[in-house]
């Protein structure tokens, strides 16, 4: 395969070309008629496809509440789908992102901890770097007590190449305060709540 280096920003053009390249080295004709559109089609999906980018978990953990009432247990959003592509082969990985965090003087709105989970997966990753990178920003940004993120993910570099395992799934978790040291058992309380034993 012929490498190009190419200037560090490359225009539209440019990126329409290196997709025509891609087609035409797998084998394919990339001016048959059902390819002439293919470049704009993959152009276009890119923007919902790795739309994290342009999001900010900062922004989106910003509207908090303190008028809780005093509340002092566990917050837990459980089965949030998400969709995200592997940087190592750009197949993508699907599944769960389970989130709870024990509040410090605030609470958020529960669809930004969805939102949370939906920045960091569209973006290119691994299941490893994302699962760490929600917990973190529920640290940094609500200063809860602790917070407990689980993933479950199926993996398509793994099912449709290489060992060809359809079926397995990933697990990570990233525990963080209390949860990291299961203080007053919150790690157990977590994992029993979103149906996995500790």
């Amino acid at each position: 395969m012929k490498e190009v280096l190419k200037k560090d920003n490359p225009t539209i053009e440019d990126v329409r070309n290196g997709l025509r390249d891609v087609l035409a080295f797998i084998g394919e004709d990339p001016g048959r008629e059902g390819l002439l559109e293919t470049p704009d089609r993959i152009i276009r999906s890119w923007s919902e496809l790795y739309a994290g980018y342009d999001q900010s978990p900062e922004e989106i953990l910003s509207k908090r509440f303190t008028e809780t009432d005093g509340y002092d247990q566990m917050v837990l959003l459980k089965n949030i789908g998400f969709f995200s592509n592997c940087e190592h082969h750009q197949l993508p990985f699907i599944g769960v992102v389970h989130i709870g965090y024990l509040p410090g003087k605030c609470v958020v709105g529960i669809s930004k901890l969805a939102r949370l989970a939906e920045c960091h997966a569209r973006r290119m990753q691994i299941q490893e770097r994302m699962t760490k990178s929600i917990a973190d920003d529920i640290m940094k940004y609500l200063k809860p007590k602790g917070a407990a993120v689980v993933v479950e993910g199926q993996h398509l570099c793994m099912q449709s190449r290489g060992v060809k395992k359809i079926g397995a799934v990933m697990v990570t978790s990233a525990m963080e305060g209390i949860f990291k040291d299961n203080e007053g058992g919150c790690k157990d309380e977590f994992l029993t709540l979103i149906g996995t034993e500790s």
